[in-house]
């Protein structure tokens, strides 16, 4: 339990003192220039304060203090506010979708119906907190929040809450689909009913936690803790557990170099010599420096990659078809022409990933072997400059993924799901695509 400041001095929840966009504005201006240090700027102190319906899209508040205000409805999407203060805050139906909330303090909120679909919350605080105030009586207690109204579901879709604390929060059925968990703590949490599908729940902390009935299909909870917690009617059907998905390569870094020599051997003389590398359904998660050596041309369907780093791998012209990639570091690496049907790359880093089509001469004529990502999942990555000229992208889910600056140019998105994706600056001239989905 915390305490915030004199009882005496903090005023109810319905007596608030309303604050009007154009004075809001005034102090966004000032916390500006106090964000990048110039003469004249101002913390924004914005305590005790109705900033309900407020326009905070894309703002830059971080730093700012907002203790105990009211936000309903409100709109911070995109905004920045790291190591800002929403101590017991009042969010319900607040837009915080896609905002930056990195190590802010979110203690005792109310979140009820608030939409953080693809927020960042890395290293954010939302245990319980409460604010006190003087009792008729004259001792302390509890201050009372606005009828609650509509308790509708919190939706953390696609959050990146990595560390995040959210011990002892009240989280009964929220969506936690998709989102980024690793090492979050959930100690004593009531998350009955939850749904954390598809989720990166590794090395999370949920002792004495209730997540009886959550939904944890397709989740990575490798390493969680789970001392004295309330399991019961939890659905695990397609998770990554403890145990092994896949054979494990089991080679050494010596035998794997051969193994490697040799199929480089197979690509450079077209199959006459040498054998090709076939990974097909391993699991791949823990080699080491995966990312050094030749993987071009490999065969490696139903493969394991999860959170594997691969920045800047040469894997052009192979085959992942099937294969998790799910929370991989994929930034610049070369897969043109590869087969990726129906693979999995939900919160992968792909910027700058070359994806293009492959370019063959073959006499005197040039023929394009086209990258193929049909059906493939794709929700909630980073595909920040990312060059998909002429890709098959039929039936791809981009739900929320970050294509700022991508070249789609020829690309064949045909049945492509983009609902929220970042498109500011997108090439498409020649693309099949739906745009009325845009």
């Amino acid at each position: 339990m915390s305490r915030k400041n004199d009882p005496s001095a903090i005023p109810e929840p319905h007596a608030l003192p309303v604050l009007y966009q154009e004075d809001f504005n005034k102090i966004l201006d000032k916390h500006l220039m106090f964000v990048r240090g110039q003469r004249g700027g101002a913390r924004a102190v914005l305590k005790y304060r109705n900033l309900s319906y407020l326009n905070f899209h894309n703002s830059n508040l971080s730093q700012a203090d907002f203790t105990g205000s009211f936000f309903q409805g409100a709109d911070l999407s995109f905004g920045i506010f790291r190591s800002a203060c929403f101590f017991a805050c009042d969010l319900r139906h607040a837009d915080m979708s896609r905002a930056d909330f990195t190590r802010s303090d979110l203690r005792g909120c109310y979140l009820a119906g608030a939409d953080l679909t693809g927020a960042d919350l890395t290293g954010a605080d939302l245990r319980e907190g409460k604010i006190m105030t003087n009792s008729r009586t004259g001792g302390l207690e509890d201050r009372k929040r606005l009828d609650a109204g509509n308790t509708a579901k919190t939706i953390f879709t696609g959050a990146k809450m990595v560390h995040c604390d959210l011990s002892g929060v009240m989280a009964k059925a929220a969506d936690f689909t998709d989102a980024d968990l690793k090492g979050a703590l959930f100690r004593g949490a009531q998350m009955s009913g939850a749904s954390f599908k598809g989720a990166n729940i590794s090395r999370g902390d949920f002792t004495g936690a209730d997540i009886s009935q959550a939904d944890m299909r397709g989740t990575i909870r490798t390493g969680i803790v789970t001392f004295d917690a309330d399991i019961l009617g939890i659905n695990t059907k397609g998770s990554i557990g403890e145990g092994e998905t896949g054979e494990r390569l089991d080679a050494t870094p010596e035998e794997l170099e051969q193994m490697l020599k040799n199929h480089t051997s197979w690509v450079s003389s077209a199959g006459k010599k040498g054998k090709r590398l076939d990974l097909s359904g391993y699991d791949l998660r823990d080699v080491i420096n995966l990312h050094l050596y030749p993987l071009t041309a490999i065969k490696a369907i139903g493969a394991n990659f999860v959170g594997q780093e691969l920045r800047r791998a040469n894997m052009q012209s192979a085959i992942f078809d099937k294969s998790d990639f799910r929370d991989c570091n994929l930034e610049y690496a070369d897969l043109r022409g590869a087969s990726l049907k129906e693979s999995k790359f939900t919160r992968a880093n792909m910027r700058g990933v070359n994806l293009s089509a492959l370019a063959f001469k073959r006499d005197g004529a040039v023929r394009l072997k086209r990258p193929d990502l049909s059906g493939s999942s794709m929700r909630f990555s980073d595909l920040r400059s990312a060059n998909l000229q002429d890709a098959v992208l039929m039936g791809v889910d981009l739900t929320s993924a970050n294509l700022t600056g991508a070249d789609l140019r020829g690309a064949d998105l045909t049945g492509a799901t983009l609902k929220g994706a970042k498109v500011d600056g997108v090439l498409l001239d020649g693309a099949k695509i739906d745009y009325g989905a845009l």
